[in-house]
């Protein structure tokens, strides 16, 4: 559905990039991960029915390591600290934290102290918000088994 449309090398170069950056989480050292996702992302079978099956499935799994912490904030909450639209925080190893947006295809790294402090504080009250990870996992694989997603 993106417009302009994308070619199909083009697709299959970005598709290729996204599975690569897969494999460290499974390297050693594996790098610690938290992340909340909106429960009606996770409800939009994009890909079509099977697709969608396989993406809560490999969810799942990523859930279940040591290193990953997901979460799921519900639907149903009215409003929550994340109402402005999804960033990342990144701590590399021996660096300062930094936060990372995008939003329609533009990209933008906050390095400002105070840019980042604010983006982590408000990250804190996410996860104070969503399911905790136990509970968002279990909604997850009662989403597999539900026709309706």
């Amino acid at each position: 559905m993106r417009k302009p449309l994308l070619t199909e090398e083009t697709i299959e170069q970005r598709v290729t990039s996204r599975m690569d950056r897969q494999h460290i989480l499974t390297e050693w050292p594996p790098p610690m991960v938290t992340a909340v996702i909106e429960e009606v992302v996770l409800r939009r079978p994009i890909g079509g029915p099977e697709v969608h099956k396989e993406q809560l499935s490999r969810l799942l799994e990523l859930g279940r390591f040591r290193t990953v912490e997901l979460q799921v904030m519900p639907t149903n909450r009215s409003e929550h600290a994340c109402m402005g639209g999804s960033f990342t925080l990144l701590t590399p190893k021996g660096k300062p934290q930094v936060g990372y947006t995008e939003v329609q295809a533009v990209a933008r790294l906050a390095t400002d102290m105070d840019e980042v402090r604010i983006l982590a504080a408000r990250y804190g009250s996410i996860r104070a918000q969503a399911l905790t990870p136990r509970e968002s996992l279990a909604l997850i694989e009662r989403m597999q088994t539900d026709d309706e997603c």
